[in-house]
């Protein structure tokens, strides 16, 4: 396919060449942080690759991959309860389609933003290619934020919101799912509104509740699968999770599920968050705790400092953004697990983690560590788990939901777990494989970027200019 092709003129080395496209993406979508670094950090692993691969440059692969296939923006109004109307902007960034339809969650919370989705949809390019499964890339939402909301508003909302959204999607074009803000509760009110305007039952969303079309182990899927990834990442140094001290931060569905995987492996977690602030248990959060926790914030819609109110021994930390550091990642500990939001930990946490003993981070959530961080942690040579590849448990169950609603059937929640197990030892491997193939043997965060993405350049090179 690259033949005829012309490589860019006055580009000497694969360094000039990846600078160059660098700076084409931070002035073509300023005021992006999160997209320009998630940006980097593949490009950072594809100097590797282009020196094998030098079709990849002649073909402009990377000009073509940072480019969103379609970015999409809207209004949405809605009528809140006192009938007053409200507007809110609507996203869906359709990034990438060379390997299948587009999949990636909504987000609704007030911090929403172009670049914010943009940095989401990029990064599930490659994680969903880690999968094994056919997904392309894609993420969306909205700056609407659930919290505090009335059951009619959210049904209001979503409605306004899928009533545009409607018009892009659809099993084989593009198929959101959850995200934060978005729980079997809107996935509901959405699902429920494609149905009525488009007069069709279809898999076009995921996360769907199991009387009408989801799967078992998706609401777990993302904690769980990131647990895996971490025990297969332990196993790579003959080691295990049993009586591992893990740090959680989050406390909402990928926190209190990856605390009941580390319980059923036999590890010890003993700390979770919110915004307000910390909770530290030395007694560890065990079953009934975890049960607790998950009537606090699923049903009753608490603060995580209630936690202390109901287990005295456990210590809460309140949130201080004048720290240069989060009090969570400077507690003794063995494992972390990083499940809230991006760039949660930076260079001091990462610094506190090494100091207090921690080696092994799996990312639960979406590039929870700033680049300084992650460098740390590699110098360090600690085992870590980029996001691309720790939680792609949630997406990839996402499209056994798919597979499920294709062949009009369900499986079991030991088939469905099963199956995910099986991908996230497939995708630890190929990263692990990959990073040594290339020279860096153990880093897989090179090892998530590369495979991620020599499954996709690969396609776009077979189907020409796209």
């Amino acid at each position: 396919m690259s033949s005829g092709v012309v490589p860019p003129l006055g580009v000497r080395t694969s360094d000039d060449y990846l600078e160059e496209v660098l700076l084409t993406v931070k002035a073509k979508n300023p005021a992006e942080p999160e997209f320009h670094q998630a940006v980097q950090e593949v490009f950072d692993s594809l100097r590797l690759v282009l020196a094998k691969r030098p079709e990849y440059r002649a073909a402009k692969i990377l000009e073509r991959i940072v480019e969103p296939e379609r970015v999409l923006m809207f209004r949405v109004p809605w009528f809140d309860d006192q009938g007053q109307m409200q507007i809110n902007r609507g996203f869906r960034i359709e990034m990438n389609s060379a390997i299948g339809p587009y999949k990636g969650g909504l987000r609704f919370h007030p911090s929403v933003n172009l670049g914010i989705l943009k940095f989401l949809a990029f990064e599930q390019v490659f994680k969903n290619s880690l999968t094994t499964l056919p997904m392309g890339g894609g993420k969306g939402g909205s700056d609407f934020d659930p919290k505090g909301k009335s059951d009619n508003e959210v049904m209001r909302f979503c409605q306004s919101f899928m009533t545009e959204l409607s018009r892009h999607i659809g099993p084989d074009t593009d198929v959101p799912a959850g995200d934060i803000g978005v729980g079997g509760r809107e996935i509901g009110f959405l699902f429920g509104q494609y149905k009525r305007l488009r007069n069709e039952f279809t898999g076009v969303l995921t996360g769907k509740g199991l009387n009408w079309g989801g799967s078992l182990i998706r609401p777990e899927a993302t904690g769980y699968g990131c647990v895996y990834f971490a025990s297969e990442m332990l196993k790579s140094r003959r080691d295990s999770l049993e009586g591992k001290l893990c740090l959680v931060s989050g406390s909402g569905n990928v926190s209190q599920f990856t605390i009941e995987k580390l319980l059923e492996l036999g590890a010890k977690p003993i700390a979770l968050s919110d915004s307000n602030g910390v909770i530290v248990d030395p007694d560890g959060i065990n079953r009934d705790k975890l049960a607790w926790v998950m009537q606090l914030k699923n049903f009753r819609r608490g603060r995580i400092q209630e936690y202390t109110n109901q287990f005295p021994k456990a210590l809460f930390m309140a949130a201080d953004p004048k720290l240069d550091h989060n009090p969570l990642w400077n507690v003794k500990a063995d494992c972390a697990f990083p499940s809230a939001t991006q760039n949660e930990i930076n260079a001091k946490d990462a610094a506190n983690l090494i100091k207090n003993g921690v080696k092994l981070v799996a990312e639960g959530a979406n590039m929870p560590c700033t680049l300084p961080a992650t460098k740390l942690f590699l110098d360090a040579g600690i085992l870590y788990g980029p996001a691309k590849a720790a939680n792609a448990g949630g997406v990839a169950t996402s499209g056994l939901e798919m597979a499920q609603n294709s062949m009009r059937m369900s499986w079991t929640r030991e088939e469905v777990d099963e199956r995910l197990h099986k991908i996230m030892i497939a995708v630890h491997r190929n990263c692990y494989e990959t990073a040594a193939e290339y020279g860096t043997p153990g880093n897989l965060v090179n090892g998530a970027n590369i495979g991620g993405f020599l499954k996709v350049a690969d396609a776009m090179l077979d189907q020409g200019l796209v």
